[in-house]
C-alpha cells in the first residue's frame, strides 16, 4: 500500500520520529495491512472500515496482546488516518468510530535516590576517556531527564555553559531548555576539554574515541551494566533514569508543572503519573508509622 510508505516517510523527515518509534509503527501498519489483505482482501487503506478495524483488534485481543499493546497499535492507525485525510490521500477515516480498550495504569520503574547517589559517587569507573564519557552519560540521564533519542542528538552548540543550560531537541522537533546544576556542569567542561585535547572532532557531543557517535545498543548496555551494580529491578533502562529523575523531583517538592516541562511533555496528564509512585510511598509510611494502620 504505497500511502503507509508515504507515511513512513512522513514520520522520518517530518516528523522526526526516533529509530524505534518508526521500527515500531512500521510494524503495526505492516501487520494490520496483511490482516486487511488475508481477510478482506483489502489493497488500499481506503477500503477500510471500522468494522474490519475491531475485528482485527478482537484478533489481537484473543491472541493474548495486552490492551496497552493493541492502543499503541490503535495510535499507529489514527496516525495515519489522520496523515493521509489532511494531505487528501483519504477522505475517510474509519478511526472515528474505534474506541481504544481500557489499560491499567503501569507505574513507572525508577531506581531510589540512595542507589543512584552510590553509583554516581562511589562505584569506581575506568580512569579512561571512556570511562569519564560514560559516567558522564549517566550523569545527564538522571540530572536532566533527558530521553535516550535526545541525549544522542546533543551537539555542541547546544551546551550553554556561560548559561547554566543546555539546549535539547525533543519529539516533533521541539526545543527546551534545561538548567545544569554546578557539578553537572563542571563534568561536562572537563568533558568537552577532554575531546579538544584528543582532537576528537564532530557533530554530536558524545562519541567513541575514533570520532564516530554512540550508537543506541552501546548506550542501552552501559546504563544496564552499571544500573545492574545497584539495583535489582528488571528493568535497567535509559528510560528507568528518567523516571528516576521525575519521580525524585516531585519527591523533594517539585511543581508538577515544572517537572513536565523539564521531560517535554506534551500534556500533563503524561507527567501525573508520577504522583502515584509518591502516593504508594505515603501509603508505605502511614502503614509503617501510625500505630493502629
Amino acid at each position: 500500500m504505497n500511502e503507509l510508505l508515504l507515511f513512513s516517510e512522513y514520520l522520518k523527515v517530518e516528523k522526526r520520529y526516533s529509530g524505534n518509534t518508526l521500527i515500531a509503527y512500521e510494524i503495526d501498519l505492516h501487520q494490520f495491512s496483511v490482516f486487511m489483505s488475508e481477510s478482506y482482501d483489502i489493497k488500499s487503506m481506503a477500503e477500510v472500515r471500522p468494522a474490519f478495524v475491531r475485528s482485527w483488534l478482537v484478533k489481537l485481543m484473543e491472541e493474548g496482546l495486552s490492551a496497552r499493546s493493541v492502543n499503541r497499535k490503535i495510535t499507529a492507525l489514527k496516525s495515519f488516518y489522520k496523515f493521509a485525510i489532511r494531505k487528501g490521500i483519504l477522505s475517510q477515516n474509519p478511526m472515528l468510530k474505534v474506541s481504544s480498550p481500557k489499560t491499567s495504569k503501569r507505574l513507572p520503574e525508577y531506581v531510589e535516590a540512595d542507589k543512584l547517589d552510590l553509583l554516581l559517587d562511589h562505584i569506581e569507573f575506568p580512569d579512561s576517556f571512556e570511562g569519564r564519557r560514560d559516567h558522564l552519560i549517566l550523569e545527564l540521564f538522571y540530572g536532566t531527564g533527558i530521553r535516550l533519542s535526545e541525549l544522542m542528538g546533543l551537539a555542541y552548540g547546544d551546551i550553554q555553559l556561560s548559561k547554566h543550560q543546555i539546549k535539547v531537541t525533543g519529539k516533533r522537533n521541539k526545543q527546551r531548555i534545561i538548567p545544569l546544576f554546578a557539578e553537572l556542569e563542571s563534568k561536562i567542561e572537563n568533558y568537552l576539554e577532554e575531546l579538544e585535547l584528543l582532537g576528537i572532532g564532530g557533530n554530536f557531543l558524545f562519541v567513541f574515541d575514533n570520532g564516530k557517535p554512540l550508537y543506541t545498543m552501546y548506550i542501552y548496555r552501559l546504563v544496564n551494566r552499571y544500573l545492574s551494580l545497584v539495583s535489582t529491578r528488571k528493568k535497567k533502562s535509559p528510560h528507568v533514569l528518567r523516571h528516576s529523575f521525575a519521580t525524585e523531583m516531585l519527591n523533594k517538592g517539585a511543581d508538577l508543572n515544572a517537572i513536565k516541562e523539564l521531560l517535554g511533555h506534551a500534556n500533563l496528564s503524561a507527567t501525573q503519573v508520577y504522583t502515584h509512585n509518591s502516593i504508594e510511598k505515603l501509603k508505605k509510611a502511614y502503614s509503617l508509622a501510625h500505630p493502629r494502620a
